[in-house]
């Protein structure tokens, strides 16, 4: 199945609000995919959800833990100078692999410049190695660093991780999605998606997080947030 890119689709189309990008690929799984492996990571995605994951994560108005990570290219990034330049939007996906982090990756790529415009920088934290965030920023020409959290230490202290289940394990496997491989580590933990907007002192202004993978927030939201600086958080129950 080839994924469009949105740097393959027409200028209109770029300015589609990103759940109708990523409606689209619903769409695509739907018609292309087995019922009965869509129904795995359905249920995957309610075991979740009944763990109320999404609900115990690192909070507005907490500190975020400072973190030193290397970028796509091995370098690494603090958050203290990612803060020293204003405030911070992080995102949290589960790596190149998927769909819906590639859809929403692309989407805060054509925004990037107007989130410098408002004097804040943005970064995404995944579990993957150092050589697949070099791919994924190589291949969707992302102007933004693309960090590497082996072993989720990280997305841990942000409340984000689980542990991926045997049967959406065998799933993965049969498509050729070698998380042992991809991260580094033997673990099959993930993120669930998260984006945060952090303060210059590393309070958190903004946190959305969901256990359904295919749900990601409204790039529009996101600017509008990094520009007024408010304080809210988004957890979809």
């Amino acid at each position: 199945m080839k994924w469009r890119s949105l740097e393959e689709s027409s200028p209109e189309t770029d300015t589609r609000p990103l759940r109708e990008i990523l409606a689209e690929r619903k769409k695509l799984i739907a018609k292309y995919v087995p019922p009965e492996t869509q129904d795995i990571h359905a249920r995957a995605v309610a075991e979740l959800k009944e763990k109320h994951v999404a609900a115990n994560i690192l909070p507005v108005g907490a500190k975020a833990p400072e973190f030193k990570l290397p970028d796509h290219d091995g370098k690494i990034i603090s958050s203290a100078a990612l803060l020293a330049k204003g405030r911070l939007v992080l995102c949290f996906i589960r790596g190149r692999w998927c769909p819906f982090c590639v859809g929403q990756m692309e989407g805060m790529n054509l925004i990037l410049p107007q989130i410098e415009q408002a004097g804040a920088s943005l970064a995404a934290i995944s579990p993957q190695t150092v050589k697949q965030s070099f791919f994924m920023h190589d291949q969707h020409k992302l102007r933004f660093p693309s960090l590497s959290d082996s072993g989720n230490e990280v997305a841990r202290q942000f409340g984000l991780t689980y542990r991926v289940n045997d049967q959406q394990q065998a799933v993965y496997r049969r498509a050729f999605v070698n998380l042992p491989l991809a991260n580094g580590d033997e673990t099959w933990e993930l993120p669930i998606p998260a984006t945060y907007i952090l303060d210059r002192d590393g309070t958190v202004l903004y946190a959305s997080a969901n256990e359904d993978y295919t749900e990601r927030p409204e790039l529009r939201d996101i600017l509008d947030l990094v520009g007024a600086g408010k304080s809210t958080t988004s957890v979809v129950p």
